[in-house]
């Protein structure tokens, strides 16, 4: 049996799942969200569009600039000409990236898993509902809060290292004006309450409304992590306006997101991989806090996991 399960199926599990299946490998991915998207997560409604999550990523390293080239060839990725230098986005979201990969792909989604457990050398990933595998190994691809939680009754030390990372919130607030917002950029950086204001509209493949995402800063969502959404987004609104040098626009819409795990920090290293009980993590906690980074510790662990069947099978 050479099946391997994948618990989050995120840009770092998708990057895994996809090394894997280029090797013939079978995946399971499960993820608890409702819908593809993650961290890549983006909300359509009529003619207005945001890109909650990241709003953009770029290629440094020459594995993952041909892999978004590839993604861009295929229509599913886009340049943002109006954006930061060599800013890829999805098209027509960013969360589309991530659905577009799902679609090759045995993936669940809505299905938390609470535990994954291990008996004749196969692994198991568990639910309230549900019970998947057996698996020849298993990939934990999820924040480092809850993979901690996951691996701790299988590798105490390796749990120890994984809760040391941590990560900061983030507040992030979907805004539609009646009119075009009077400002130059299409991304404003800003320091204080507000880190960034994203023009969503000015992203190809977007709704026609002017739709901006506002993130919070680090400090300010974790001072106000439970604050009621409502009072997010009047209170980010009023500071987005007072960074305008010309009136803000009347507003049609306005709603609030609360990242719990947004950018984390205290990074692990590349991915891991246990050998010895075919056990694996991954993800931006062990890499940094972007897209490209996120992908590249799934496609090195994929190519670990792939050079450990390939052992094994030269062995029998």
């Amino acid at each position: 049996m050479t099946r391997v399960g994948i618990v989050g199926a995120g840009i770092s599990g998708l990057a895994c799942a996809q090394r894997l299946s280029d090797h013939g490998i079978d995946v399971s991915l499960v993820d608890k969200g409702n819908r593809p998207g993650g961290r890549l997560a983006s909300v359509t409604i009529d003619d207005m569009a945001w890109d909650i999550g990241a709003p953009h990523f770029t290629a440094r390293q020459p594995e993952f600039f041909e892999q978004a080239e590839r993604w861009r060839n295929a229509g599913w990725t886009a340049s943002w000409s109006n954006g930061p230098s060599a800013a890829y986005v999805g098209v027509p979201s960013m969360a589309a990236l991530v659905t577009r990969q799902c679609e090759f792909l045995d993936a669940r989604f809505g299905a938390l898993v609470q535990r994954i457990e291990r008996e004749d050398e196969s692994w198991y990933m568990t639910g309230s509902d549900f019970r998947e595998g057996p698996f020849a190994a298993m990939v934990i691809a999820v924040p480092a809060e809850q993979a901690a939680t996951l691996l701790s009754l299988h590798d105490l030390e390796w749990a120890g290292d994984v809760a040391a990372v941590r990560s900061t919130p983030c507040w992030s607030v979907m805004a539609a004006f009646t009119a075009p917002v009077a400002s130059r950029e299409s991304v404003l950086a800003c320091d204080g309450v507000l880190a960034s204001a994203v023009r969503n509209s000015s992203k190809p493949g977007r709704g026609a409304a002017e739709c901006w995402v506002l993130q919070a800063s680090a400090q300010w969502s974790r001072a106000n992590l439970e604050l009621p959404r409502e009072d997010v987004a009047k209170l980010l609104l009023e500071e987005f306006g007072n960074e305008l040098e010309y009136p803000m626009p009347g507003i049609i819409f306005a709603k609030a997101h609360r990242w719990r795990f947004a950018l984390p920090f205290g990074l692990y290293g590349s991915s891991r991989w246990n050998h010895d009980q075919r056990l694996g993590a991954c993800g931006d906690w062990c890499t940094g806090p972007t897209v490209e980074e996120a992908w590249l510790s799934g496609n090195d662990l994929g190519r670990q996991i792939v050079a450990c069947f390939q052992a094994i099978a030269a062995q029998t």
